[in-house]
């Protein structure tokens, strides 16, 4: 494991990876610790900060390009943006399930799955992980 792929990459890849990381440990803390407590609003918003930076982030990193500049992961980079303040609201109205669902499915999708394509053969993640 070397970190030397991710520190020579261009400074919105590297934004857009500790962003990530930092969303993937937020968000762990928030499916262990107890919810609607303060601590899970503050870490929360936190979280979704991260997750609109890692989003947003993704927008202007065009290493994979399918139809012009964009590639099917652009797509859950849309879908969080969408679905993070939506997930947000819901919580604000009471609706704790539906806020929990989205959180859940936002955390599988945008952090889990999208991560999992980062350690792809000749990605700066997989350079980083396998050292190759």
């Amino acid at each position: 494991m070397t970190l030397a792929p991710l520190l020579h990459a261009s400074p919105v890849i590297q934004a857009h990876a500790y962003l990530a990381f930092a969303a993937v440990a937020l968000g762990a803390a928030q499916f262990a610790l107890p919810k609607g407590a303060p601590l899970h609003r503050a870490l929360g918003w936190s979280w979704a900060l991260a997750m609109i930076g890692v989003a947003g982030g993704s927008m202007f990193i065009h290493t994979l390009r399918t139809w012009g500049p964009w590639s099917p992961i652009h797509l859950l980079s849309l879908f969080t943006l969408a679905m993070v303040p939506l997930a947000i609201l819901a919580a604000r109205r009471g609706e704790v399930e539906r806020h929990r669902s989205s959180m859940v499915w936002i955390y599988a999708l945008a952090l889990v799955v999208t991560g999992l394509f980062t350690l792809w053969p000749g990605r700066i993640m997989h350079a980083v992980v396998f050292g190759l």
